[in-house]
């Protein structure tokens, strides 16, 4: 995971284009809840970028410090039961097995803003919201390789 979020850090850093938004990776459901942790801050706009407002749980912090809260969010849904089942550079995916049966999905994704001159104090963002449907129906029906 930590590599993951290295990744988003220094993704600006090295000219890299900005994680694809969350809608245009697997949809997004609702916004989750969760706590804000320290050293975060409640960005309930989400920066106002990839029209995340009021479809995700998002904060902010300094863009030099978003791998390691990055990394306090995933240790905190794994206390909940959340089992990190995919992602990419950064995105995590979680599922959680539901006792009927099927399971809930939710994603955390990091991002930042690509218009603005990256920097250690620049604002980066984790975004947090569910992926609608039962996600290991969707698994389950993908054709094997």
């Amino acid at each position: 995971m930590k590599t993951m979020m290295i990744a988003a850090v220094l993704a600006p850093v090295l000219g890299l284009a900005p994680a694809a938004a969350m809608a245009q990776a697997t949809g997004i459901g609702q916004p989750i809840e969760a706590p804000v942790l320290p050293g975060a801050v409640l960005d309930a706009a989400c920066g106002n970028l990839y029209d995340m407002a009021g479809k995700a749980f998002c904060v902010t912090a300094p863009l030099a410090s978003i791998g390691a809260l990055a990394d306090a969010y995933v240790a905190h849904f794994e206390s909940q039961g959340w089992l990190a089942a995919g992602g990419d550079d950064n995105r995590v995916v979680f599922i959680k097995r539901k006792d009927a049966g099927g399971c809930d999905g939710m994603q955390l994704q990091a991002f930042y803003d690509p218009n603005r001159p990256a920097g250690p104090e620049v604002p980066g963002y984790i975004a947090m919201a569910t992926v609608p449907g039962d996600v290991c129906a969707a698994a389950a029906a993908a054709p094997a390789q």
